[in-house]
């Protein structure tokens, strides 16, 4: 089984990165594949494109550089698990990878360049691709159980174009990290 998990960068701001990837590695021993946030450096992208007025396109190649950065972070904090920037380097039962992608394979596979596809929707892709059995969004605000993906995509909680992404059959968890925190490793499998 392998699981896709979307590691928001937001928990770098509020200091619930690294007991949030301990948890991870504690109940996720097998396949799984951490897809970071940008965080910080995707929110200085966005800045950076108010003040001096860019288009959307450097703005996507900037957020990738940002999900890049958080990636080596991921790994600096997790020194064991293997970061990779292909798809193609993803291998079954390999432990845990880290995905740092790269703007020419998303650019191959017509991922379009656009604030509406965010790190939620390349790991919904990225679930697809590798044909994932489930994809958990780990986010740092709560969210309200059972609502239906528009509302989660009005809400915010998701991006706009997340639906687009997410394949039929792949199990979807979003989860608000102090759940995952509260969880012992025995009852977060199989959410």
């Amino acid at each position: 089984m392998s699981t896709v998990i979307k590691v928001g960068g937001s928990l770098a701001r509020n200091g619930q990165l690294k007991p949030c990837l301990s948890v991870l590695a504690q109940c996720y021993p097998g396949n799984m594949i951490i897809v970071p946030g940008g965080g910080d450096f995707a929110d200085t992208v966005r800045k950076a494109q108010l003040q001096w007025g860019f288009d959307d396109r450097s703005g996507h190649e900037m957020a990738i550089l940002a999900m890049q950065q958080m990636a080596v972070l991921i790994k600096s904090l997790q020194p064991q698990w293997l970061l990779v920037s292909r798809t193609d380097q993803i291998e079954p039962d390999a432990g845990v990878t880290i995905w740092s992608p790269q703007i020419t394979e998303l650019d191959r596979a017509g991922i379009p360049a656009s604030w509406q596809v965010t790190s939620d929707s390349l790991s919904a892709w990225l679930a697809g691709v590798i044909a994932a059995d489930e994809l958990l969004l780990l986010k740092s605000t709560p969210i309200q159980p059972d609502l239906e993906l528009d509302v989660l995509q009005q809400q915010g909680v998701v991006d706009q174009a997340f639906h687009n992404f997410l394949k039929p059959g792949c199990q979807l968890d979003i989860v608000y990290y102090q759940e995952l925190l509260a969880r012992d490793s025995q009852s977060l499998i199989g959410t």
